[in-house]
C-alpha cells in the first residue's frame, strides 16, 4: 500500500474528542492566555488575542459541558483526597461514555471503592483498567480477571499490585522472571 493509501486510510476514520483531549487544549490555551498577558505588546492587539483566546478556552468549557454537565466542578471533586467513596460512586454513576478524564481520575483516587473499580475493569480506554489492575483495593476476582487478559499485558500490573493474592502474584512474578530470560543478576561493587 503506498503512504498516500495509508493517510488517506487514517484520514478518513472519525477520532473521538474525548474530554482528556478538550481539557488538554483548554490547558494549553490558558497557558498562551497567560503568556499574551504578560507580553509586552501593543494594547489594541493584546486585548484582541486575550479575546480570541477567552473565546476559545469558553469552548472547549462548553465542550467538556456538553460531555458532563458540571464538568469542572466533578473533576475537581475526583481529584479531592477528601472526597468520600459513596461521592465516587455517584460521580462514576454518572460518568459519560466519552468522558476518559474523569474515568482515568476517579480510577486512581485513593478512596475509590471496590464496586467502582470493577465497573471500571472493562472500560475502553487502556489508561482506566491499567489504574484498575493496580489500585489496591480492585477485588480479588477481577485482579484475576485482568491478570488472565489476552489482550493486554495487564498482567504485569496486577503482580505488583499489594492486595492480589499471594498465589497470583507468585505465578506471575514467576512469568515476570520467564518473560526475562530468568532470573536478573544482581551486581555488587
Amino acid at each position: 500500500m503506498a503512504a498516500g493509501d495509508i493517510r488517506k486510510k487514517f484520514a478518513a476514520q472519525k477520532t473521538p474528542r474525548a474530554s482528556q483531549a478538550i481539557f488538554g487544549e483548554r490547558q494549553h490555551l490558558a497557558e498562551v492566555l497567560r503568556s499574551v498577558r504578560a507580553a509586552k505588546l501593543p494594547s489594541a492587539r493584546q486585548q484582541r488575542e486575550v479575546r480570541t483566546l477567552d473565546r476559545f478556552i469558553a469552548g472547549r468549557t462548553r465542550e467538556l459541558n456538553r460531555i458532563t454537565p458540571g464538568w469542572d466542578r466533578k473533576f475537581k471533586m475526583s481529584r479531592d483526597p477528601r472526597t468520600s467513596s459513596r461521592e465516587l460512586l455517584r460521580l462514576a454513576a454518572a460518568l459519560s461514555s466519552e468522558d476518559y478524564l474523569l474515568a482515568r481520575v476517579l480510577t486512581e483516587h485513593a478512596e475509590a471503592p471496590p464496586e467502582l473499580l470493577e465497573s471500571m475493569a472493562s472500560h475502553p480506554y487502556s489508561s482506566v483498567r491499567e489504574n484498575v489492575a493496580r489500585h489496591p483495593k480492585t477485588p480479588e476476582r477481577v485482579l484475576r480477571d485482568l491478570a488472565e487478559s489476552k489482550n493486554e499485558p495487564l498482567w504485569f500490573l496486577v503482580a505488583c499490585n499489594p492486595s492480589t493474592p499471594a498465589d497470583l502474584r507468585d505465578r506471575l512474578r514467576a512469568r515476570m522472571k520467564g518473560a526475562a530470560g530468568g532470573a536478573p543478576s544482581i551486581r555488587t561493587g
